[in-house]
């Protein structure tokens, strides 16, 4: 059987095998540092293939660096020996939740979780260290003596003068910053879908730079918007920054996607406002409301003609010589009912008659004049090119000689629960002020670093998730993230699943959270999640909702608590060559850890979902661990004998993994082949 490595997937050798197969002539062999051969590229090679000029040494081109870009780059690709470690104590129902909280450096866990959950996240949202100079806690061992940045930076003549002034504020106050968060996002691309999103809320420290990265990493042509959110009433009470500078109050959101072409158009990103209160505004400012008219009845539907857009399709023309318009007023005072309650009624029927100018228009003009067609009210079918209503028939109406389009009041309003609402399309400017002011008691938990909004995140995952999306939160802090994603699963019956990731950084002996017992930011996070769930449950029996009835799936307001760690495996593991041959024979695996520990561990390297279920039987008197419906069987168990062996097989796993030194005899051994061929040949089977 073949060994597992027991570590993450090494970029570069896949890179090295994707460049292969594209240009097999560019691969060669060297040493590597054990003296073993390894397959390598041979760059010069790969230049010749790629261009038919190249750019290199000291020729200018157009380029975004830094001190240690290089370093930044290699330790995104590097693989890790780290792994994660369940802790059910510390979950809310382990084996039924799909939601994972992880506590650790989230660079090493982004690695871990690179090859589980490859292209499966719909929408990571990260609220980043700002960079102000008191927040940065990430230390990725790039440490560099003053003396060492000023000199590897270029910032000294030949003679080791200083040339740039102010150099500690002015450039490696961003190189850190850039450090750790270019491997950070370089590893989380990969785990977007094709059209996934990325959200990244900052402020003006790095805003330039984060978007010079993300143009990098996930391509300039990704870029979608940079959204500003009004975060503060007023800013800057205090005085301070009043001397030379507006006073602050947005922060920003960069948006990118991973594949632009693939996204879908953002939906549900509208602001509403009753259409009584807009109407009221509009008389206010004294502005004319156009929507004025009612189609009471569209008439008989009668064929009239037809005519032909630019390209040729068919566009067909009706009749509708008995149709009834009235308008506002007339109903009023026809059916004796208020303004608003006469737009709530007849709000999809509502209409302004536009001049609008368009080449279809034009036609429909020319046909009408064509045939005679004097009726007042006509209609076409036809498919649009482009549009929200691309590819399908659709129905539009025209009024007059001068084919007036219908401009429906629909299209920009909603019915919600018997009230019309008037939709605007939010922009690029959120104002989040309403939000903020109570925003220090949201989940019930007061944060030090500052917490985002839950609508903030609410509104993202409205644009851009579907109900069954996996979310990412690699900074998560306080875990609005999670209590957003539970929060709008209970408003519209969604399946949503968390990923939360929380470096645990200890709190401040002198903050309210450290003297109520929480000791590191992951405990708030943690106990956030907990009261979130226990309100919507309370929330839910208050309205006498059976959450687990009908066909609606259960409501998953539970997690997963995973924390990050060095293998489970001793080094003798992964350098055997590096030890006696006594050492070979003592047990390769930590004293300290369980064989869910071991899962978890292979869970990773084979590409198995984290929030898997997992399932302990016992066969043959031995414990066997059965992931995802048995597609995964592991036993780690010693003495292991055919019987055991023969019952795993015959539920077919896909994969089975046991340790190396599990089976009882050497009798047992000689057997284990024939008994996998005889029940299930096709099943993988790995040793640890």
């Amino acid at each position: 059987m073949e060994k597992m490595k027991m570590q993450s997937t090494n970029i570069v050798d896949e890179n090295i095998k994707r460049i292969g197969e594209l240009f097999p002539n560019c691969l060669t062999e060297r040493m590597d540092e054990n003296g073993k051969p390894e397959t390598a590229i041979d760059f010069d090679l790969l230049r010749q293939e790629l261009s038919k000029s190249i750019v290199e040494g000291p020729e200018e081109r157009y380029q975004f660096t830094w001190p240690d870009k290089r370093n930044a780059i290699r330790l995104a690709n590097a693989p890790t020996t780290d792994t994660l470690r369940p802790c059910r104590e510390e979950s809310v129902d382990f084996d039924t939740t799909q939601n994972l909280y992880i506590e650790g450096d989230n660079l090493q866990v982004l690695k871990l979780l690179r090859e589980n959950y490859l292209g499966k996240v719909k929408m990571i949202y990260i609220d980043p260290p700002y960079n102000t100079g008191n927040d940065f806690v990430y230390n990725d061992n790039f440490a560099q003596s003053a003396g060492e940045y000023i000199h590897n930076s270029g910032q000294e003549d030949e003679e080791g003068n200083r040339l740039v002034a102010n150099t500690e504020s002015n450039g490696r106050f961003h190189t850190d910053w850039l450090n750790m968060i270019y491997p950070r996002l370089k590893v989380a691309k990969d785990l977007l879908s094709e059209d996934g999103v990325l959200f990244i809320s900052i402020d003006d420290n790095e805003l330039y730079n984060i978007k010079k990265i993300c143009d990098e990493v996930f391509g300039a042509d990704n870029y979608v918007n940079v959204i500003s959110a009004n975060v503060k009433n007023i800013a800057g009470a205090s005085g301070g920054g009043e001397d030379k500078r507006l006073k602050k109050n947005c922060e920003y959101c960069l948006v990118y996607s991973k594949n632009y072409q693939s996204l879908k158009p953002f939906a549900g990103v509208y602001a509403y406002t009753e259409m009584h209160e807009v109407l009221d505004q509009y008389r206010s400012e004294g502005k004319s409301w156009h929507y004025n008219s009612v189609l009471i009845d569209p008439g008989d539907k009668i064929i009239a003609t037809t005519t032909f857009d630019g390209e040729g399709n068919e566009i067909k023309i009706y009749r509708r010589p008995n149709a009834i318009i009235k308008t506002i007023n007339q109903l009023i005072s026809e059916e004796e009912l208020a303004e608003k309650d006469v737009f709530s009624k007849y709000g999809n029927y509502i209409f302004e008659a536009k001049d609008a100018q368009s080449s279809i228009r034009g036609r429909v003009i020319e046909a009408k004049k064509q045939n005679g067609i004097l009726d007042d009210v006509v209609s076409i079918e036809y498919v649009p090119r482009s549009g929200k209503n691309k590819g399908c028939i659709y129905e539009q109406y025209y009024k007059g000689e001068s084919c007036r389009l219908f401009a429906w009041l629909k299209d920009i309003s909603e019915v919600i629960d018997g009230v019309l609402y008037k939709k605007d399309t939010q922009g690029t400017y959120w104002d989040l002020t309403p939000f903020i002011n109570n925003l220090s008691k949201e989940g019930d938990m007061v944060f030090a670093n500052g917490k985002k909004p839950i609508a903030l995140i609410e509104r993202m995952l409205t644009m851009v998730t579907a109900k069954d999306s996996i979310v990412l939160d690699f900074f998560s802090g306080s875990a609005t993230t999670a209590h957003a994603v539970m929060q709008l699963n209970v408003e519209d019956g969604g399946n949503r699943k968390f990923i939360m990731v929380q470096l645990p950084e200890v709190t401040d002996k002198k903050s309210e959270a450290y003297k109520a017992g929480y000791k590191n930011i992951c405990e708030i996070g943690k106990e956030r999640i907990r009261r979130a769930r226990k309100k919507i449950l309370e929330e839910q029996q208050a309205k006498q909702a059976d959450l687990f009835s009908g066909e609606q799936k259960p409501l998953d307001i539970g997690f997963r608590v995973l924390k990050l760690d060095s293998s489970n495996m001793q080094d003798v593991y992964y350098s055997p060559e590096q030890f006696n041959e006594d050492l070979l024979f003592e047990d390769n695996i930590k004293p300290d850890r369980t064989e869910e520990d071991l899962l978890f561990q292979v869970m990773i390297e084979l590409g198995i979902e984290l929030s898997s279920k997992i399932e302990k039987q016992e066969l043959a008197g031995k414990t066997v661990w059965s992931v995802a419906n048995g597609y995964l069987m592991a036993c780690f168990d010693t003495d292991v004998n055919e019987t055991t062996i023969t019952e795993i097989a015959r539920q077919k796993p896909y994969y089975f993994v046991m340790r190396d030194s599990s089976l009882a005899t050497d009798n047992v051994a000689d057997n284990f082949e024939q008994i996998w061929e005889e029940y299930s040949k096709e099943t993988i089977r790995r040793i640890i």
